[in-house]
């Protein structure tokens, strides 16, 4: 098969390609680029595979005035930046001993053995520099139908790393249709008890990815009733909520958050975002987001809105009013609440401690004091300006 794929004729694609494809030896782009080139959608980093070893492949670009990086020299990985566009060139390869990320391999220039050591068939794919496409594993089949099916035998594949899991929903989320392939489920759900050793930061990101794919409650579901998904988030997941969340996001015409949603399937009360952030690994601003959910059961459509605008700021207001729209019966009001910060900013407290040192109080607690029950009174009717107003505020605090 030949496809027409302008972008393999570019530059600086098209010199690396031709650097490969000389004296004896061959590249290809491989993976998903591959992949996304015949579903049609945009094709993302460029992997290329060779049958050059590393040592030649930094040889005859470093001959050509290109720079490389031995990124993963020793698993013949080598990195080549052509007109600071960075590609990873792999030498082809098989497994010698497999211990997941770990394993050991031998160089080869078989292209259909170095195909059946990746995940999955569409994944398996490899593409010349004149648009042939290489199928040794089915995934040409598997494309047109849309299905995500390990290569070989499923339980070996995912015991070679069991992240291949998770990755096996990810990518069912992301370019599957209909029921996950049975045979890669069933050996998904055997060998579950492998998740718990993976490292948490593997499983952060992918499910953070998962979270964001088009068809993410779908396969969220499917790990749910595969007795997955409470294993990956330590708790019980609220797929409703998230289903919601995620209508709620379209509502408001903003791309999926991955961190809103991990919130609208995964938080109740504040000590479910402190769990996740252990169990995930988070990033300090996804636990500060996820922890901002807290007490979410109180917002309404009809609260004071501008208020917790101002004490939360927009991004900790936007993740707790909009986990609180997802668990609400109906939709009344809160997509004008949701929607606040973009149509109001909070104006910074214009009374300083200078306006009570004026009248007397002197720094320390009760200068402290005053200042609180300023600013509550200055957001409590409604942030005046006015400089009566203003005045009648810190007199009053000031008591």
């Amino acid at each position: 098969m030949r496809i027409e794929a302008a972008w393999l004729r570019e530059k600086p694609l098209a010199d690396l390609l031709a650097l490969l494809n000389a004296n004896g030896e061959e590249g290809r782009v491989v993976g998903g680029a591959v992949r996304n080139e015949l579903m049609k959608l945009p094709h993302g980093d460029i992997d290329v595979a060779t049958t050059a070893e590393p040592k030649e492949v930094m040889r005859r670009a470093n001959a050509a005035g290109f720079k490389t990086v031995p990124t993963g020299i020793d698993h013949g990985t080598v990195t080549v930046v052509i007109q600071s566009k960075p590609f990873e060139v792999t030498t082809l390869r098989e497994d010698v001993e497999t211990f997941g990320r770990h394993a050991t391999v031998r160089f080869g220039r078989d292209w259909t053995r170095d195909a059946a050591r990746r995940d999955f068939t569409m994944n398996g794919l490899s593409l010349s520099a004149n648009g042939d496409v290489h199928d040794h594993v089915g995934g040409l089949a598997d494309i047109e139908t849309r299905r995500v099916r390990f290569i070989g035998d499923p339980a070996t594949r995912i015991a070679e790393d069991y992240l291949r899991i998770l990755r096996f929903f990810r990518f069912h989320a992301y370019y599957g249709h209909g029921a996950p392939d049975a045979a890669g489920l069933h050996a998904a759900i055997a060998g579950r008890g492998g998740l718990e050793a993976l490292s948490r930061e593997r499983v952060r990101m992918e499910l953070m990815k998962l979270l964001v794919a088009p068809r993410a409650l779908s396969a969220l579901t499917a790990m749910a009733d595969a007795g997955l998904l409470g294993m990956v988030i330590g708790g019980v997941p609220y797929l409703h909520s998230l289903e919601r969340m995620m209508q709620a996001e379209a509502a408001c015409g903003l791309a999926g958050d991955a961190v809103l949603r991990l919130g609208a399937l995964a938080v109740w009360i504040a000590e479910d975002a402190e769990r996740l952030r252990e169990r995930l690994r988070l990033f300090n601003a996804e636990h500060a987001t996820l922890a901002a959910m807290d007490h979410w059961w109180r917002v309404s459509p009809a609260a004071d809105a501008r208020a917790l605008l101002y004490a939360l700021g927009p991004e900790h207001y936007t993740a707790r009013v909009m986990l609180a729209w997802s668990r609400a019966r109906d939709d009344a009001g809160w997509r004008e609440a949701a929607t606040l910060p973009q149509r109001w900013s909070a104006p910074k407290f214009p009374v300083k401690a200078a306006d009570f040192m004026a009248r007397g109080i002197e720094k320390g607690p009760h200068l402290g004091a005053a200042l609180a029950r300023a600013e509550q009174a200055w957001v409590s009717a409604g942030f005046p300006m006015d400089e009566v107003e203003l005045r009648r505020i810190v007199e009053e605090a000031a008591g």
